[in-house]
């Protein structure tokens, strides 16, 4: 799988939900919930979909916020996986 091109990022990032950036070589957005618990939850839910893609995002918890930054670690950058795991995650949130 190819890292995408800047140009790529930015037209592919239109289809997704509304928070998502490029941010570095990743993409990430922030999901905010009522308290800490509806963010443990939140990535309770993407773990399963997480396995199944075998891809798996960098999480930040705090109260009431799951940060999630994807990126393709073996390809240092931003791939198609990145988009499909983004979008299944705009799905969950």
């Amino acid at each position: 799988m190819s890292v995408l091109s800047d140009e790529d990022v930015k037209a592919r990032l239109a289809e997704l939900g509304e928070g998502w950036e490029k941010y570095g070589n990743s993409l990430r957005r922030e999901f905010k919930f009522d308290d800490f618990s509806g963010a443990v939850e939140f990535v309770n839910r993407l773990t399963p979909t997480a396995n199944e893609l075998n891809h798996h995002p960098d999480v930040f918890l705090s109260s009431g916020v799951a940060r999630v930054s994807l990126i393709s670690h073996s390809e240092h950058g931003i791939t198609e996986k990145d988009f499909e795991l983004a979008k299944k995650l705009d799905e969950l949130a």
